[in-house]
C-alpha cells in the first residue's frame, strides 16, 4: 500500500482516479526493487524495455566516454520517469547508464503495456499515454538544457546558463540547487575543485549568492541578494 501511495503522485498517473490506480497497475504488471548508493539500475547498451518511476531516493543517468571520465546527463527524484527516452526508440539499448545516485525504491513498467490499450480496453490507458508523451517532452527539454549548458564556451558562462534556467523554473531569484557540488560539476562537465574556486569569485564579484545549495542572483553587483529590482 505504501509503495502504491508514493507511485501515484507520480506525473505519468495525473488524471487517474484512485479507484482506478489498482486496476491500472494490475493491468500492466509492475514490479519494485531496491538499490543502494551506487549500484548500476541498468547498463549502457542493455536492452531497455521497461520504464522506472522513482519512489524514493535518486538515480543518476551517466555517461562515461572510452577512458572513463563520467558526465551527469540527468537526475530524477522522488515521482520522476526514467528510461522512456530509450524504451520508446526502434533501438531500445540506451546511450546511457542508470545509477542510483543515494538509496532508491522504483517501480518498474513494462513499457508496451504503458502505451498500448489492453484487450478490456481500460478507460485509464489513454490518459496514461497522454501523461507518457508528456513526460517524454519533458525530458527532451531537460536534455536540451544540458546541451545548452556545456555547449557554453567558459565554465562561468556555464554556470549562469544553469542558474539561470533553475531559477527561471523555480519562479524567482532564490532557489534550491537539487545537485552537490560533485554531481553539479559531473553535470557541468567541469573539475570540482575549479567550480568551487568560479563559485567563490563570482559571490565575490556580487553576481550570485549561495549557502551550501541554496542560491540567489543578483540583479547587479551593487544590489544585495534581497533587493528588489526597479519595476518589478
Amino acid at each position: 500500500m505504501e509503495a502504491l501511495s508514493e507511485a501515484m503522485r507520480a506525473p505519468l498517473f495525473r488524471g487517474i482516479a484512485p479507484e482506478e490506480f489498482a486496476a491500472m497497475l494490475n493491468c500492466i504488471g509492475p514490479r519494485t526493487a531496491q538499490f543502494r548508493r551506487g549500484e548500476m539500475i541498468a547498463l549502457e547498451d542493455a536492452r531497455m524495455r521497461q520504464i522506472g518511476i522513482v519512489l524514493s531516493g535518486a538515480v543518476d543517468m551517466v555517461k562515461e566516454d572510452f577512458w572513463g571520465n563520467r558526465a551527469l546527463l540527468a537526475r530524477m527524484g522522488a515521482s520522476e520517469l526514467f528510461g522512456e527516452t530509450f524504451a520508446c526508440g526502434e533501438d531500445d539499448r540506451p546511450t546511457a547508464t542508470f545509477v542510483a545516485a543515494e538509496d532508491a525504491r522504483v517501480l518498474f513498467l513494462p513499457f508496451h503495456k504503458v502505451m498500448r490499450t489492453c484487450a478490456r480496453t481500460c478507460a485509464f490507458h489513454q490518459r496514461l499515454i497522454e501523461n507518457m508523451v508528456h513526460a517524454i517532452a519533458y525530458r527532451n527539454r531537460e536534455l536540451m538544457h544540458k546541451v545548452e549548458v556545456v555547449s557554453k564556451r567558459t565554465l562561468r558562462e556555464k554556470i549562469l546558463a544553469d542558474l539561470s534556467y533553475r531559477a527561471q523554473a523555480a519562479g524567482g531569484r532564490a532557489f534550491e540547487m537539487p545537485l552537490g557540488r560533485v554531481a553539479w560539476a559531473e553535470y557541468l562537465c567541469a573539475d570540482r575543485s575549479a567550480l568551487t574556486r568560479e563559485l567563490v569569485r563570482m559571490r565575490s564579484e556580487g553576481l550570485i549568492d549561495y549557502h551550501r545549495n541554496r542560491f540567489a542572483l543578483r540583479w547587479s553587483p551593487d544590489l544585495p541578494p534581497d533587493a528588489p529590482r526597479q519595476g518589478g
